[in-house]
């Protein structure tokens, strides 16, 4: 029985780099970090949260032979492909604070049905959802 989501997978391509953003502009912490060969296996997490961490992986790796590393390449750094939605308490505050440290946002804060989101992207070009999440779903107003 499935009990959980524990990895999902962030393409990187400068792990070290990107371990430094999740770790100094957005609070996450190192979980693993370890050779396997010629593999670097780096994880982060977010403090507290010890069951859900992302694997930063290189798009170059195993598994991926030359044209499809490429072709992911190609999609992660122009921003096509999404990181995932992160949850926050305070999406305005969080927002400012890591937009001050250097974070690239695509889009500010801004009223959705669900709650207050932003938009921002590692600098590997992955995108996130910054998400306060509302008590209740907002049905009565149009949203567009």
């Amino acid at each position: 029985m499935i009990k959980g989501i524990a990895l999902t997978t962030v393409w990187s391509t400068d792990q070290e780099r990107d371990v430094a953003f999740f770790t100094e502009k957005l609070g996450f912490e190192v979980r693993s970090d370890l050779f396997m060969g010629d593999v670097r296996w780096v994880t982060v997490g977010v403090p507290g949260q010890p069951d859900i961490e992302f694997a930063l992986m290189r798009p170059d790796g195993p598994g991926l032979d030359p044209e499809s590393a490429r072709m992911l390449t190609t999609l992660v750094t122009k921003g096509l492909i999404g990181g995932g939605a992160l949850r926050t308490d305070d999406c305005r505050g969080d927002h400012r604070r890591f937009a001050a440290a250097g974070v690239e946002f695509v889009q500010g804060p801004q009223e959705r049905p669900y709650g207050v989101e932003a938009i921002f992207r590692d600098p590997t070009g992955n995108w996130y959802s910054l998400t306060e999440r509302r008590a209740e779903l907002d049905l009565d107003k149009p949203w567009a």
